[in-house]
């Protein structure tokens, strides 16, 4: 039963380390995309520290830089936490087995005392022929040799119980080291964001002294952003149109159908002389939804439930990238403007990639920045700042499929990216994998 008990822990033990070694490897991963992140966006400033005036970008890349050393610090709170828990697990395991440890010993010392009292072999011949026949001589004979048996397996049990308690000892002694070095790389990483809030005072504070220049600036992407945004509704809608367009033409051809076979119906009763049925009253033609106008295929409608079930699983626009603006309503000290998608900073050339299977509903020049649309059923997705574009009006894409490279904005490769629903902007952040 001590041993079963002992086997079991051990069990429990290394089920509990798998998950840990998976949880930890996972914050790893994590934790490493995080940092390449924040070197992506440092060689990005870099460039942009020589240059006198100050940029919005600028502004969304050092805010940007916080947010991500933030997430990396609590990530490395996680790994802690979950060292944290090793620990305690690895300590709980090495007190058990020094307790088992102590119980075989006592019962092996215990069995050895037994040995040194009955050690010659008169003794052993006694206690057989001591027996009252021949069978209980035969279970003497056989309790005699058993004995011997499970001395030695519970000499084994001994060994391979303390090989099991040094190696956990080891590996705790390891853990506590590794806790050691992340709570020193959470102390450089607190020093870290320190001096990036320190950057971003400073910007603040130039940011004051060029107020009117960075305010004649948002205005100006104000404009040029509200243009574009006005240029994608108006190619969202001609979609819209088209579906609608096509809805009355089918119902016009059905209805047509419907009279012809009423109209052949009748003329064939009256040639055989039979009453003329009642030609059927054609139904009220009812105003279609957006929603069913643009899911009224079955291509479109499958397409667009495909969309809505990836949410949160679809792939990024780019292979590698930081978002440095996000959804919805930005200030900046007394200016404001909304963003209705995402920023992304990446690589310059990046190639831009349909997230999607899907049909390109538009590829416009507005304001100097090219945009692509691509239609999902009742979805849209647009790729903003482009520069060059390999699709057309009208191509089928896959998912993954590159639609063309981003384009320089100032000193960095910025694409803008959003997920419409008809004409309502939804939160690119809720949708792309995390």
């Amino acid at each position: 039963m001590k041993l079963q008990k002992l086997l079991f822990i051990l069990f429990l033990s290394v089920l509990t380390l798998s998950a840990a070694a998976q949880t930890e490897s996972q914050l790893r991963r994590k934790k490493e995309a995080i940092q390449r992140e924040i070197e992506q966006l440092q060689k990005n400033l870099n460039k942009t520290a020589s240059g006198k005036k100050l940029t919005i970008q600028q502004i969304n890349t050092i805010n940007a830089q916080i947010r991500l050393r933030q997430d990396k610090i609590g990530t490395i709170n996680s790994e802690i936490k979950n060292l944290d828990n090793q620990i305690s697990q690895n300590t709980n395991t090495v007190h058990t087995l020094q307790g088992q440890l102590g119980d075989l010993k006592k019962e092996y010392a215990g069995m050895i005392r037994f040995a040194q009292r009955n050690r010659n072999s008169y003794d052993k011949m006694m206690f057989i022929f001591a027996a009252k026949d021949f069978n209980q001589a035969y279970k003497r004979i056989k309790y005699l040799q058993q004995f011997s048996q499970y001395r030695k397996k519970q000499a084994g049990y001994i060994e391979n119980t303390q090989q099991d308690l040094n190696g956990k000892i080891k590996v705790l002694d390891k853990t506590l080291r590794e806790k050691s070095d992340l709570l020193k790389e959470q102390e450089r990483e607190r020093e870290r964001l320190g001096k990036n809030k320190n950057e971003q005072a400073v910007v603040l504070n130039q940011l004051s002294k060029q107020e009117k220049q960075f305010k004649q600036d948002i205005n100006s992407r104000k404009k040029q952003q509200a243009q574009i945004d006005a240029a994608i509704k108006a190619a969202i809608q001609r979609a819209i149109e088209a579906a609608r367009r096509k809805a009355i033409e089918e119902a016009r051809i059905a209805a047509a159908k419907a009279a012809a076979e009423a109209k052949a119906a009748a003329d064939k009763a009256r040639a055989e002389n039979r009453p003329v049925p009642t030609a059927p009253t054609a139904p009220t033609a009812k105003a279609k939804s957006t929603s069913e106008l643009l899911t009224a295929t079955p291509e479109a409608a499958r397409l667009s439930a495909g969309f809505e079930n990836n949410r949160g699983r679809l792939p990024w626009p780019v292979a590698t990238g930081t978002i440095t603006e996000r959804f919805g309503l930005h200030k900046v000290d007394l200016a404001s403007y909304t963003n209705d998608g995402i920023d992304i900073t990446t690589a310059d050339g990046a190639a831009v990639r349909a997230v999607f299977a899907g049909k390109v509903a538009a590829v416009q020049v507005v304001m100097g920045r090219t945009v692509v649309l691509i239609n999902h059923g009742e979805y849209f997705t647009v790729y903003q700042n482009l520069r060059s574009v390999n699709v057309s009006v009208g191509n089928s894409v896959d998912t993954k499929q590159t639609i063309g490279v981003v384009a320089n904005t100032g000193d960095d490769a910025v694409l803008k990216f959003q997920i419409r629903r008809g004409q309502a902007a939804l939160n690119p952040e809720a949708w792309i994998s995390k």
